[in-house]
């Protein structure tokens, strides 16, 4: 479906985009990491919200990628030219509230304009990750995905498999591998993308276990990785010892590996549920999406997912006037029909139950089977203090070093339990130096 609905409230909105030039508008800077085809989906919500108002312009920039945006916008603050928002990865989320005197928290803008603003209207899972222990929120969520499991339909079908029925759990995902592979459908079961976030983080958050305490950082600086536990170990091994025979197959850090997937060399791939529409584009067979599985003797009830994606948070000293179309933007974005429309052009999260229902009643998880399926597994209960999300300070730097160590593993130099024993060590480390410069 095209990203532009076809509802007055969205079509119109988008097919005048350019019409409503007023003079004398507050222009609104607004710095984000999309590139591409998301980039052109940002511009065409700028343009959107420009054409249904004439007080305000919202100026959409790419200015790199994450962590580039990010690190710009801090430098350009202390320089005295800092945009109005910067979109911020849910990993710089510490590091952005600790900036203090530079935030100006989403609650207050909404507050002071005199928006109806409540957390409770959006996602649970995706807002635990952007507010404050009073449950206020300080950045807008934006752009929010979770991690699903892709999977070859026509593979499984070849294989014997029942191919409307993804593996659900960990020992039932490891037989369908072997199964595939014996009989010559792929060479390999399944790779995974982002495999910090993945395979640790949202593995955490699925099973119910730490991956830090302090509530993964929620309560405090004083936090320390906790990833070396024995249900952490006994995954990460069992990965490492998949990969001796096919049953698993490394393909890079970040999105790399996709093309094992798409060549049908590995039948199932785990990655971002916002890879959906990229996977339609290259994938030239049938593909069911499902959720993570699941360790059963670990948990019976796997919990939510937690989400990856990026906020929309705002930098302190601009005018009143500039605030008040900011709270606009925010309350025009957040609008059932502009997430839906997001939503299904892009394969990133409704951040509301409101956009959700939109998309539903719209027909559109009916005509593409599976596009709901990270919706569902993210709204799976209530999030616990282990599957809100995480607040660790330095935790770029620490996802490297997670990445380096389960390298290590994967390629047989260390042990599961050397690897993240490891891993913890030196992400305690990160953790300290963070925790000093923040006192």
């Amino acid at each position: 479906m095209s990203f532009v609905r076809t509802t007055v409230a969205v079509s119109a909105l988008f097919a005048f985009a350019s019409a409503a030039q007023a003079q004398d508008r507050v222009q609104i800077d607004w710095w984000h990491a999309m590139g591409g085809a998301l980039g052109e989906k940002v511009e065409a919500i700028a343009a959107a919200f420009n054409a249904s108002q004439d007080e305000y312009e919202v100026v959409a920039t790419n200015r790199g990628n994450y962590t580039e945006t990010m690190t710009g916008a801090i430098a350009a603050f202390r320089a005295g030219e800092q945009p109005h928002i910067v979109q911020v990865f849910e990993v710089g989320t510490a590091t952005m509230m600790s900036a203090g005197g530079a935030i100006k928290p989403v609650f207050e803008i909404m507050e002071e304009s005199g928006k109806d603003f409540e957390p409770s209207g959006f996602l649970a899972a995706v807002t635990g990750y952007y507010t404050n222990d009073d449950g206020q929120m300080l950045s807008m969520p934006f752009n929010s995905s979770t991690p699903v499991l892709y999977y070859n339909k026509e593979m499984f079908a070849a294989a014997g498999l029942d191919p409307e029925s993804p593996p659900q759990t960990w020992p039932e995902l490891e037989e369908a591998s072997r199964t595939l592979i014996s009989s010559g459908a792929a060479t390999c079961g399944f790779s995974t993308a982002w495999q910090s976030w993945v395979q640790l983080e949202n593995f955490s958050a699925r099973h119910d276990v730490p991956f830090a305490s302090k509530n993964n950082g929620f309560q405090g600086l004083d936090t320390e990785l906790l990833i070396n536990s024995d249900t952490h170990v006994k995954h990460i091994q069992a990965l490492a010892d998949w990969s001796q025979d096919g049953v698993f197959k490394y393909g890079g850090r970040r999105g790399d590996g996709q093309a094992l997937f798409t060549s049908r060399e590995c039948a199932m791939w785990m990655n971002s549920s916002a890879g959906l529409a990229g996977i339609r584009r290259t994938a030239e067979f049938d593909f069911g999406v499902g959720q993570l599985p699941y360790w059963p003797d670990v948990v019976g009830d796997p919990k939510n997912t937690i989400i990856g994606g990026a906020s929309l948070w705002v930098l302190s000293g601009h005018d009143d006037a500039d605030y008040r179309g900011i709270a606009e933007f925010f309350d025009f974005l957040s609008s059932s029909g502009i997430q839906s429309a997001w939503h299904e052009g892009t394969g990133y999260l409704p951040i509301t139950p409101a956009a959700f229902t939109t998309t539903t009643l719209s027909g559109y998880y009916e005509r593409n089977p599976g596009a709901d399926t990270a919706v569902i597994q993210m709204t799976s209960g209530e999030p616990t203090g282990n599957s809100k999300g995480l607040r660790l300070g330095n935790f770029v730097q620490i996802r490297d070093v997670i990445n380096e160590e389960l390298e290590a593993i994967w390629a047989g130099d260390k042990t599961a339990q050397e690897g993240l024993d490891t891993a913890v060590e030196r992400g305690n480390d990160l953790l300290r130096r963070f925790e000093r410069a923040n006192r």
